[in-house]
């Protein structure tokens, strides 16, 4: 409730989330989501634009070809987003970086738009690297942004907002996407542009806000400006010991440069945060929860919902996703990043179990889809009240200053590298295990479950020196060994 109403008080702060959200992960959740609707159509017009050049039909297989190319350089793109994201957080500020990344957004809804009127398939697979490259950058950076704007107390509500914004990206995404909507056969170009309109959001509403207090006066030494965007984000002007807590971390380090990328693997005081940002950053986009979705018409149809209704089905397992995130930014300042993690994969390697049952009888009891149909509400609730959000914390929280800007870089290509190979070898992994297909997330679930049992320190209602000194224990349990701990480094710059 204290938190709830530090939120209210501080009413800027809550602006500052939904204005980075909707024009940040909320797009990569929308983009995600509209490509699904109009795929027959984008393939006959790649098919019929090449019969309009060469007079021939383009083979199946290359019309397959250029349509997985559309849809695979959207990860790709994400990668280059998450690598450019660090320097340019930095060398812009994390408010003029989200805003400045709506130039992606806008030159792609332009390639969208006209794409048909040109005869270009072309100009969809560059727009689809475009908003990859926007998503990319911006998922990164928004979070960096709000997990130093807000309060410690308040610190995992609201790095859990990208989870929801994204969540509510898909369902927006599935709505529009209706055939009553636009998906129809010859308005796909207008829904792909449409991603503009969450851009054009952001770039009317952000720039009221404030600056990251935290870049404020360590990039750029303004403690003036500093203590402006503390007030307007707590919504008060007694904010001297949070200050003070700035100006700390600001002084045991002063001078140090950022750390690279590489340099995150090196150093021995930094092993059980790189650890950790890799496995459980490797465990959420490898724990199964995209092939319950692939599975999902399927089963839907199996259960016997007709088929001109099983998009709305398919609806509302966005909908448990979005409903799970909500869930989760109340939960997460009151039992623990931890308690989510664990009991997020625990929950999904129980409903992947019964669910790998369910479609190996279905054909046995005529029950079994229904068991099936539950099982991926089941499993879509369990993945968005834990690991879907909490993931996520982690480069902000696990990372002192100076590390994470590269922490995020690490974070960011390892999560797109990883969405862009399931995306390429999903087809073949489904076709080789059939039915048995979620073993292999099953065996993931449960390593993170038993990782963050065991290595994953909770962060709850800790500032970030104090959690910087409990890890270090952690990276040096025998002190007389290990460097003495003298605090956070913190940058004054990040190199290119």
């Amino acid at each position: 409730m204290k938190a709830l109403q530090r939120l209210i008080q501080g009413r800027v702060l809550l602006l500052t989330i939904c204005a980075a959200g909707i024009g940040g992960t909320f797009q990569f959740g929308y983009n995600l989501s509209i490509i699904n609707a109009p795929t027959l159509h984008i393939q006959e017009f790649i098919n019929e634009t090449w019969w309009a050049r060469t007079g021939q039909p383009l083979p199946d297989h290359l019309v397959l070809f250029v349509w997985s190319l559309i849809v695979s350089l959207y990860p790709l793109g994400g990668l280059f987003g998450a690598l450019l994201a660090g320097p340019l957080a930095v060398m812009l500020g994390r408010k003029k970086s989200l805003l400045a990344n709506n130039v992606f957004v806008a030159a792609a809804a332009i390639l969208f738009g006209f794409s048909r009127r040109a005869g270009s398939f072309e100009m969809l697979v560059l727009g689809r690297l475009l908003v990859g490259i926007s998503a990319g950058l911006s998922m990164n950076v928004q979070t960096m942004y709000l997990g130093e704007s807000a309060p410690k107390e308040l610190r995992g509500a609201v790095a859990m907002t990208p989870a929801i914004f994204a969540a509510l990206g898909i369902v927006i995404g599935q709505v529009v996407g209706l055939r009553e909507l636009l998906g129809d056969p010859g308005a796909w170009p207008l829904l792909l542009a449409s991603c503009l309109v969450p851009g054009v959001l952001q770039l009317a509403s952000l720039p009221l806000l404030p600056e990251s207090p935290r870049y404020l006066l360590i990039d750029r030494g303004d403690t003036e400006a500093c203590l402006a965007a503390l007030q307007r984000l707590r919504g008060t002007t007694n904010v001297a010991g949070e200050l003070a807590e700035l100006e700390e971390e600001r002084a045991v380090c002063q001078g140090q440069r950022a750390r690279r990328p590489w340099e995150l693997f090196q150093d021995r005081g930094l092993r059980r945060q790189v650890t950790s940002l890799v496995v459980l950053g490797s465990a959420l986009e490898l724990c199964g929860n995209d092939s319950v979705y692939a599975y999902a018409s399927s089963v839907f149809r199996e259960a016997g919902i007709p088929k001109g209704k099983v998009q709305y089905a398919v609806l509302g397992t966005g909908s448990c996703e979005l409903l799970a995130a909500c869930l989760s930014c109340v939960l997460i300042e009151r039992v623990g990043r931890r308690v989510l993690l664990i009991g997020g994969y625990c929950l999904m390697a129980c409903w992947g179990t019964v669910f790998t049952v369910a479609l190996c009888l279905q054909s046995s009891f005529p029950w079994m889809p229904y068991l099936a149909m539950s099982c991926i509400f089941a499993f879509v609730l369990s993945f968005g009240v834990g690991p879907a959000g909490v993931t996520g914390i982690l480069a902000t929280e696990l990372f002192d200053q100076k590390a994470r800007p590269a922490a995020y870089m690490v974070a960011g290509a390892l999560v797109w590298t990883l969405l862009f190979l399931v995306g390429l070898g999903f087809p073949f992994l489904k076709e080789g295990l059939s039915h048995f297909l979620y073993v292999p997330f099953l065996g993931v679930c449960v390593c993170a479950a038993i990782y963050t049992g065991f290595f994953l320190p909770e962060t709850k209602g800790k500032t970030f020196l104090e959690i910087s000194k409990e890890l270090h224990k952690h990276n040096f349990p025998r002190q007389s060994q290990g460097p003495e701990w003298t605090g956070p480094e913190v940058i004054l710059s990040t190199e290119l």
